[in-house]
């Protein structure tokens, strides 16, 4: 007897709506990696992306606990001497309101092959509007 193993052929693309307003962004986040993951699934296999789509909407009206809208820092660096730049999280949801939420659900995916897989299909967009009805994405009830 052997244990099937679905290949990525066999997987069915889904597509999923995710409301960010009010939810707290690392449970959020948490959740978002597990469907991009495919985690939900009876089927799930480590080595096959999920062919799951997330949509997050409304990334500007995510939650934060604590201090951390002064206390956290986004950094980047261009890597030339002396150009490290930072951001505290209330400037950075001020600039652009996507960037945390996808940076938090992207740290919580496994650094593998996959990755960039699950890097595309994460679309995050400020608003409840997104160009994705076609797909008929399902609601995810808020957990």
């Amino acid at each position: 007897m052997t244990t099937p193993v679905p290949k990525a052929a066999d997987v069915t693309e889904r597509w999923f709506v995710v409301d960010a307003s009010g939810q707290i962004l690392g449970r959020l986040a948490a959740q978002v990696a597990t469907l991009l993951r495919g985690k939900d699934r009876a089927d799930f296999t480590p080595h096959v992306a999920g062919q799951s789509h997330v949509l997050v909407v409304n990334a500007e009206k995510v939650e934060v606990t604590g201090a951390k809208l002064e206390q956290k820092r986004y950094y980047r660096h261009s890597g030339r001497p002396g150009s490290l730049k930072s951001r505290t999280l209330a400037e950075q949801m001020e600039r652009d309101p996507r960037v945390p939420g996808e940076r938090a659900i992207l740290g919580m995916l496994p650094k593998n092959r996959l990755h960039r897989v699950w890097r595309n299909h994460l679309h995050v967009y400020v608003g409840s509007d997104h160009p994705h009805e076609a797909q008929q994405p399902v609601e995810v009830p808020r957990g």
